[in-house]
């Protein structure tokens, strides 16, 4: 399989650390020039040091995931630093509220709704106008598996990656053939992000799951690149779940 992305430019948001710096990492192996984004400028410096010499040329910029004017702006400044946008990621993500869904304050709910759901719009949009539209290129959404399954805890945040799955679909309907838009749907992995869940239940869940071990950010960076890159040229509108067997349990492996 042709797993090379020579020649592509990269959009990754939420990519200083955790999955986002790891599909960054792999992206830039692979040959890509990458566009770093979040919201904190010594974060986003310091990862685009660490990929320095990875292969692919790496820049970033800073943008809250969540406002679409500063989504405009990080497109208009990828396109205007690499020339073109043929890859973006939808991986930022936020979650500040933890219990019963029917407890949820409005603006909490909100915020979620605005990074989980609404950038994936939003910084779509603007990559088709600022560069799909014309030249074509791949959309990558990372959802979850939360997005397919209920749990205590953090529904409305599974709300909205399940809103994710489907504004996946209906992209995909709408942008092809020139874009191809597909979804990851992760399991539960070892980063800050979900750190609260796995140093709980880490060691709990990997004993139930068929792969015995919950997910790494390589792990998804990997599927990553292969959604990306020419090896699924033929794929679109499709979620790969990636959770090491856990909804192919029973109880979906929680």
């Amino acid at each position: 399989m042709d797993l090379r992305l020579d020649g592509k430019v990269a959009l990754v948001t939420g990519s200083s650390r955790g999955i986002g710096l790891a599909i960054a990492a792999r992206f830039a192996e692979a040959g890509a020039s990458v566009m770093l984004s979040s919201r904190k400028a010594e974060a986003l410096e310091e990862a685009a040091g660490s990929l320095a010499g990875r292969g692919g040329e790496v820049a970033w910029e800073v943008a809250n995931a969540g406002d679409p004017a500063q989504a405009e702006a990080c497109v208009g400044a990828t396109v205007e630093r690499f020339g073109s946008l043929d890859i973006l990621v939808n991986n930022a993500a936020t979650n500040p509220y933890y219990g019963r869904m029917i407890e949820i304050d409005v603006p909490r709910a909100t915020k979620t709704t605005e990074v989980n759901q609404l950038a994936i719009l939003t910084w779509t949009q603007a990559a088709w106008r600022s560069s799909m539209e014309e030249r074509g290129g791949s959309v990558l959404n990372i959802a979850s598996i939360g997005g397919l399954a209920v749990e205590p805890g953090i529904g409305w945040y599974n709300v909205t990656k399940a809103a994710v799955i489907h504004t996946t679909r209906q992209l995909a309907y709408e942008l092809g053939p020139g874009v191809r838009v597909n979804a990851l749907a992760p399991g539960l992995v070892k980063t800050l992000f979900a750190r609260e869940l796995w140093e709980t239940h880490g060691e709990a869940v990997a004993a139930r799951l068929p792969l015995g071990r919950i997910g790494e950010p390589e792990d998804i960076a990997a599927a990553a690149l292969f959604l990306s890159s020419e090896a699924a040229s033929w794929i679109t509108g499709q979620t790969l779940v990636v959770d090491g067997g856990a909804m192919s349990m029973p109880s979906g492996g929680t």
